[in-house]
């Protein structure tokens, strides 16, 4: 009876996660990001410099807020990257072929004008809390662009269920198995390490999250990108081959080669466009959340820096994750099973195949990865939280997520997953009809905001006489 009913569970989740992440959607996200790339005339490209010199650079200590702007940058980061840039590149290579890659990279490179216009609005119609902390997000610029009370509540509802599967159990369940494979120690004690850790952090509410996201954040991604780019250095000769294979492979498709069945153009399109709007997150209106507690003068600065975390998070670390599966060629590989590599255990066969020790840096990067996502997800679920019931009940909020860290960490969560993704997706659903519907109030503030950018750089010219 009780299989039963849980094979009816698993069908029916299954049933509607294929119709939320389908081609409507998937439609809707990259539609949007193209309309907005041409209504802001390649805003993301044009301005990508400016926005890393000033993510990176002198922060704004004047502008209202309640972080940095790298701080803003690296919280929403610290959720963005995740286990996604290790095992999700690999699971996309494993269906779509190496093409993947490249279709990611579009995707991760026309969201970013979807990242850029979501993070304008948070920022624009952001309010202060009673503790004098911003809230802003989709719920705000809906609510207060629109009028669609219902619609910003809806964001607000998925926003808070996903930040307890996604964000939390399946991440702790990440770091618990990891630290069992490495150090042999039960996943108990380690779901009670992170509730500990995680609580400590919680209690000071974002500028706590904004200064252990600041240096976990970086850490993490030079960690990573250094122990890729060192399998990558001693493959170099495989190199010009796997990138040649990543442009050839989006267009034509990819052979089939040792337990790999080879993939078609839309295996590596349909792959590449789902995985790349994962690792970005551009569309889902989450980054959104953070880009509103930064300090700030004019909303169109730190959208641009919210921006980037598409770049860096899709174009940077999926790329090296992706080069060092091309180099190492563990396509089409199997286990000592048969069982074909994919996903972490692929990642994982790439780097032991170059040097021994190459298996730590992924399963390090897991640990970290995993639990910054759980940081940055308890904090955009605490502003849905209270924005739907209000202030009172962020501290109840922060018990039960650090609570609920234990049993992610020690239970298997099959269905978690795919709960997980149905509502990433349906959040996205309001997030993009709100886009559209401000897209005039987009164009017209970034108009006004390069004009500032214009005067400010003409003020820095060096006067003639």
């Amino acid at each position: 009876m009780f299989e039963s009913l849980l094979q009816m569970t698993e069908l029916t989740l299954n049933t509607i996660y294929r119709w939320v992440w389908g081609v409507p959607l998937l439609v809707l996200i990259t539609g949007v990001g193209l309309y907005l790339t041409v209504a802001l005339r390649g805003l993301q490209f044009r301005y990508l410099g400016y926005a890393l010199k000033v993510a990176l650079g002198t922060q704004d200590k004047q502008g209202k807020g309640d972080i940095s702007h790298f701080q803003a940058l690296m919280t929403a980061l610290a959720a963005t990257i995740g286990t996604g840039n290790i095992a999700g590149v690999a699971t996309a290579i494993t269906v779509g072929g190496l093409g993947a890659l490249f279709w990611m990279w579009v995707t991760a490179l026309i969201g970013m004008s979807t990242k850029y216009a979501e993070a304008l609005l948070a920022i624009k119609f952001r309010v202060t809390d009673k503790k004098g902390e911003m809230c802003g997000g989709p719920m705000y610029f809906i609510e207060k662009g629109l009028g669609w009370k219902w619609l910003a509540m809806s964001f607000a509802i998925f926003g808070a269920i996903a930040s307890f599967g996604g964000g939390n159990m399946l991440q702790s369940n990440s770091v618990a198995d990891a630290m069992h494979n490495l150090f042999d120690i039960d996943p108990l004690w380690t779901g009670i390490g992170i509730a500990l850790f995680t609580g400590l952090t919680l209690i000071g509410g974002i500028k706590s999250i904004g200064n252990v996201a600041s240096i976990l954040v970086p850490f993490m991604g030079i960690f990573y990108i250094g122990g890729a780019s060192l399998i990558i250095l001693l493959r170099y000769d495989y190199v010009p081959q796997t990138i040649w294979m990543i442009f050839e492979s989006a267009f034509t498709g990819q052979a089939a080669v040792g337990g790999f069945m080879g993939a078609g153009v839309w295996a590596a399109l349909q792959t590449g466009v789902s995985r790349g709007l994962m690792t970005s997150e551009a569309g889902l209106g989450t980054a959104s959340i953070a880009a509103a507690a930064a300090k700030t003068d004019v909303p169109g600065r730190q959208a641009l820096v919210s921006m980037t975390g598409s770049f860096l998070a899709t174009v940077i670390m999926c790329t090296v994750t992706g080069l060092v599966l091309g180099v190492t060629q563990v396509q089409g590989m199997t286990d000592a099973n048969g069982n074909l590599l994919t996903g972490a255990s692929m990642t994982l066969a790439a780097f032991n195949s170059v040097v021994p020790w190459g298996g730590y840096i992924v399963i390090v990067g897991l640990i970290l990865f995993a639990f910054t996502t759980l940081l940055g997800y308890a904090y955009y679920g605490e502003k849905c939280v209270e924005y739907i019931f209000g202030e009172k009940f962020v501290p109840w909020y922060r018990l039960i997520f650090t609570l609920v860290v234990i049993p992610g960490a020690t239970l298997e969560l099959g269905m978690v997953w795919t709960i997980s993704d149905i509502t990433n997706g349906l959040m996205a659903f309001p997030n993009l009809i709100g886009l559209l519907y401000l897209s005039h109030l987009i164009t017209s503030e970034t108009n006004a905001f390069l004009q500032i950018l214009k005067q400010e750089r003409a003020e820095q010219l060096p006067n003639p006489a």
